[in-house]
């Protein structure tokens, strides 16, 4: 068996360590991977949004499976190329991965269906979006309607916060085209859940919740990020709230889609809001995220290989999803000055020192004469299992206090919340 994994980030190396547990697994090759992905894998210098060049390398080489983990490929529409050139893929169409690259297309999803969720308003006019701003309750949310490496979502607690992030969207353009559109949701309070679910288009399977941090500062303090850390299961995900969440968004979004005629084949994320009203839907994802994917693939017992054949076969109804009920906590280390500018290149040290109580996903990384460096905002995920978020927890900052780079920035209160 011969697999490639398209993408570089912390999520491809937990993707590729859970392949690695099956045996008959021979050659993983990943593109563009990174310096911890190469120990365990052939990286290949190829862009994960070049399309042409992934289908071309893919026929070469002759993959069996072709897992296709990050947002861009599969918004642009890497599946639907492979597939026409008769290569096995796992993920979501572009149409189908439309439920995260357009928050706008998102949102009059979940209302056209009745999925419980914030309140909103789209608006592809910069002066139309400040005066709506200016009769808005405040704190609002501002989005980016496209893709925009998960930093596209703004909190404002002020009129002059909200104008100052639709002209950072809409006119420079700081996200680019993702700007064209935003959507202004109404802000909800309450924790935050994530829900990841293998989907084949009839049947979906959730997987163990977990709780991601996205703000750079202890104290949920500091702009948003593309996740600090996370933890699963979280306590607050019930018996209760989870049937309820199954039932009103979960399932809800499987028969939206069905009638949409968006056939999901792949990983949907459910990023939830538990408010005193109930639970309500942030947002989609059309993949494994990212850090969850590093707390929840150490948790799950199935050979991920299996589950995601069944997906694309549409098997997915014969499997029984079983988790080890140890918990898990993922720590992310980053270099000075992410989210805004960093610096690359700098030596990593410690790796070495790291014990078996922990398992450390590259993300950022790459190798200069045979030593790790940094190569990104997110460097490591520092993830360790124990048998409770405290031991875990514990665990897991033990082993990230023995790696050090210059500049290194990590929340401390990663599973306290």
């Amino acid at each position: 068996m011969k697999i490639l994994v398209v993408g570089g980030g912390g999520r491809e190396h937990a993707i590729i360590w859970k392949l690695r547990q099956n045996k008959s697994i021979g050659e993983i090759h990943c593109a563009p991977g990174n310096g911890g992905i190469s120990d365990n894998a052939v990286c290949v210098p190829i862009k994960a949004t070049d399309i042409d060049a992934m289908a071309a390398y893919a026929k070469q080489q002759r993959f069996d499976l072709v897992i296709v983990a990050p947002d861009d490929p599969l918004y642009m529409g890497m599946v639907d190329r492979l597939n026409e050139e008769g290569i096995r893929a796992f993920g979501p169409t572009a149409r189908a991965a439309e439920i995260e690259g357009s928050k706008v297309y998102a949102k009059q999803l979940m209302k056209k269906y009745g999925i419980p969720a914030a309140g909103y308003e789209v608006f592809s006019d910069y002066q139309s979006a400040c005066a709506y701003v200016e009769s808005c309750e405040m704190p609002i949310v501002v989005k980016a309607d496209g893709l925009a490496l998960g930093k596209g979502v703004i909190i404002c607690q002020s009129a002059d916060e909200a104008k100052s992030a639709l002209d950072n969207i809409m006119v420079k353009k700081v996200f680019g085209d993702a700007g064209n559109r935003v959507v202004i949701e109404e802000f909800l309070e309450g924790p935050e859940v994530s829900v990841l679910s293998f989907c084949d288009g009839k049947t979906i399977l959730p997987m163990a919740s977990a709780q991601d941090h996205k703000r750079i500062c202890d104290g949920d303090q500091g702009p948003n990020t593309g996740g600090m850390g996370t933890f699963s299961p979280t306590p607050r995900y019930t018996g209760a709230l989870k049937a309820e969440i199954e039932q009103t968004i979960i399932q809800r979004t499987l028969y939206a889609l069905s009638m949409e005629d968006r056939e999901f084949k792949g990983v949907i994320f459910f990023g939830l809001m538990l408010t005193k009203d109930g639970p309500r839907l942030l947002e989609y994802n059309a993949r494994f995220g990212d850090p969850e994917a590093q707390v929840v693939l150490p948790r799950m017992k199935n050979d991920l290989l299996g589950v995601m054949n069944a997906v694309i076969d549409g098997r997915l109804e014969d499997i029984t999803l079983e988790w080890d009920e140890r918990s898990a906590v993922c720590v992310v280390m980053a270099s000075g000055g992410y989210p805004g500018h960093y610096q690359k290149g700098i030596a990593i040290d410690g790796l070495e020192r790291v014990s078996d109580d922990a398992i450390v996903f590259h993300a950022g990384t790459a190798k200069k004469n045979g030593c790790y460096v940094t190569n990104g905002g997110r460097v490591l995920g520092v993830t360790a299992l124990g048998r409770d978020i405290g031991e875990a927890r514990e665990k897991a900052y033990a082993e990230a206090a023995k790696i050090s780079f210059d500049g290194v920035q990590y929340r401390k209160d990663i599973g306290i919340k």
